[in-house]
């Protein structure tokens, strides 16, 4: 911030020291083509757009950090949601395995069930499904 306030402070320096010199008489002449421009001024406009360049990156720069570190944090949080799902499905597995040797397979329920795992690797897969969808 201190290099910001430093070209500032001499841009300013510059446009009063011009403000306060006498214009200069130039001769009007019909074939000038181009116009007369002071050197002091074509260097403020170059300094100027230095700084509007540097705060121009500088912008750019943090809003580059500020789009990866939430697209880190979609990716913890995506693999934290993993993780719980992961941990509830094992949960489900013990309590899948117990209401499988429960189910009588000749029962309605058991008859339904035998077609509903038909769909699945195996039938401890089609419980574990089918317990979390009762939750």
């Amino acid at each position: 911030m201190d290099s910001i306030d430093k070209l500032l402070a001499e841009l300013q320096a510059e446009y009063q020291h011009q403000s306060n010199e006498q214009p200069k008489q130039v001769p009007n002449t019909a074939n000038t083509a181009t116009p007369n421009i002071p050197p002091s001024y074509s260097k403020s406009a170059s300094l100027i757009d230095k700084l509007l360049e540097e705060v121009k990156t500088d912008f750019e720069e943090q809003e580059q950090a500020e789009k990866l570190r939430i697209q880190q944090e979609l990716e913890e949080e995506k693999i934290r949601q993993e993780q719980i799902k992961a941990k509830q499905r094992e949960a489900f597995k013990q309590q899948a395995k117990d209401w499988l040797a429960k189910l009588d397979p000749f029962s309605p329920e058991g008859l339904w069930f035998e077609r509903f795992a038909e769909r699945y690797s195996s039938k401890l897969e089609a419980a574990i499904d089918y317990l979390q969808a009762n939750e």
